[in-house]
């Protein structure tokens, strides 16, 4: 094997697999250990369960808000009418939730090994003792099924994702107090649910669980939900929570919950103590790190514990890079697989393009969805950039009017001289699908004028998309 570089790659998420997939079509010997399941959190209990269980809620909310005013007739017993159109098995839906989440890490598995990848199932940290005399890193796995293996690298990429944060005195019990990789074991919907954080996460489970058909109860810190995300998104799924019958408390921070019998206390800062039959914590995550030896091998790490890393992804540590969630650069699998990608073409020497986050895609799969791209609102405000912004509301959208859809808009960025679109915002239905011709725009330095001058169909909802480009075109120029 004289000649191969030997890849070691610990975690197996999409920074990680993404990542042995490159190196392997370059050439290299690559070795991932993992020890949970190809995919990782991504797949295993996050991006795909929760988008997979949101997929059911749309379906719910689309036909509970819109089925009157399109005119569907639903044969119900006006005796036995509870007031819903449709219900849930959630036992049903849990169960499919998990069954695709198992499908696709097999894919992923046998995608990798085809590839010519050796996985081995343990926990991996690196060796005491730093490079060897040949430039190489020890790596120690504590297999799964017993015994310690050591490894020899060329190069290391630490891929191993985060955990749940808890609060010390809410601690998950798996059955009323959940962490959002629990909720999945769960046979029947939560008849009261207070999700404690209204992060990405936090939204996202709140609304779902909304449309489902529990009373849901949002416990946020902050003085709105969202609050990393555009100010004017935010109110708008705010007020359709609200509309929707969801209680959004503000400014209210969680000290404890505990259970008492079938119900879970959950007690406020200010002393109020709330009750529901379920309780959500999501209040962000914590690196999985820590009994790694990276510090000991000179791997420098944030006080959170996220991995320091720069934009080709190296940590401090000649030969060790980092991607995905455990650098805390941006929480996303696309990021992560990118930071992947990136690490293994400046390991094997070929060409590599520094990870650019201004041109990063990211969506909240709530209901109306949010997407951004590029440079935001709070950029702007700050002087980060200095931009044109132009709002244009959906309700005046004819597709929009026949889909029943009165919530949401299309926001672009540009700048004042040269009219180049530098960012956007999507509030509306499949705001994921929406997004990409802005996210085209922003990669390759289109201009507001280009992108008003390509046709869209008619009627569409990325029509909206043009016409915003268009009034942006005239603004910029100093017209009304």
């Amino acid at each position: 094997m004289d000649g191969v570089t030997r890849i070691v790659i610990i975690g197996g998420g999409p920074g990680g697999y993404e990542a042995a997939l490159v190196a392997a079509d370059l050439g290299a010997e690559v070795t991932v250990v993992d020890r949970d399941g190809l995919g990782g959190a991504a797949v295993l209990t996050d991006c795909v369960p929760s988008k997979t269980l949101i997929a059911t809620a749309e379906v719910m909310t689309t036909f509970d808000s819109s089925y009157e005013e399109l005119g569907i007739k639903v044969g119900l017993d006006s005796a036995h009418d509870t007031g819903r159109v449709v219900g849930v098995d959630l036992g049903k839906v849990n169960r499919r939730v998990k069954r695709l989440a198992v499908a696709q890490s097999h894919d992923i598995t046998q995608s990798v090994t085809r590839a010519g990848v050796t996985l081995l199932r343990g926990h991996g940290r690196l060796a005491p003792g730093g490079q060897g005399v040949d430039g190489s890193r020890g790596v120690l796995v504590d297999l799964v099924d017993g015994g310690t293996q050591e490894l020899r690298a060329d190069a290391v990429l630490i891929a191993t994702g985060t955990h749940p944060r808890e609060v010390p005195d809410a601690l998950p019990d798996g059955e009323r107090i959940l962490n959002w990789t629990q909720v999945y074991d769960l046979d029947e919907l939560p008849e009261e649910l207070i999700v404690v954080g209204s992060g990405v996460t936090g939204a996202e489970f709140a609304g779902a669980y909304q449309a489902l058909g529990s009373r849901v109860t949002l416990v946020s810190s902050r003085d709105r939900v969202l609050p990393g995300e555009d100010p004017d998104a935010a109110t708008v799924l705010e007020d359709v929570f609200r509309r929707r019958g969801m209680n959004v408390m503000s400014r209210s921070r969680a000290e404890s919950a505990r259970r008492v019998g079938d119900k879970v206390e959950v007690v406020l800062q200010d002393g109020r103590m709330i009750t529901g039959s379920h309780c959500l914590v999501a209040v962000g995550s914590i690196p999985n790190t820590a009994g790694m030896g990276l510090e000991e091998a000179g791997v420098k790490l944030t006080e959170g514990g996220q991995v320091k890393v720069d934009r080709v992804s190296r940590t401090s540590a000649p030969g060790v890079y980092a991607a995905g969630d455990c650098t805390g650069v941006f929480m996303l699998a696309s990021v992560a697989a990118m930071q992947g990608r990136i690490a293994m073409y400046h390991a094997l020497g070929d060409a590599v393009q520094p990870l650019n986050l201004k041109t990063v895609a990211s969506n909240v799969f709530t209901d109306p969805e949010i997407a951004t791209v590029g440079y935001s609102a709070a950029d702007v405000e700050c002087g980060t950039m200095d931009a044109v912004c132009v709002k244009l509301p959906l309700r005046g959208n004819p597709r929009a009017k026949m889909q029943g859809i009165r919530d949401g808009f299309v926001k672009l960025f540009c700048r004042p001289g040269t009219g180049i679109v530098v960012g956007g915002v999507v509030v509306a239905p499949r705001a994921s699908e929406l997004i990409h011709p802005i996210s085209l725009a922003v990669d390759n330095n289109l201009t507001v004028e280009q992108v008003a001058s390509a046709f869209t169909v008619y009627p569409s909802v990325s029509g909206s998309i043009a016409e915003a480009a268009r009034q942006l075109h005239i603004r910029k120029r100093g017209g009304h």
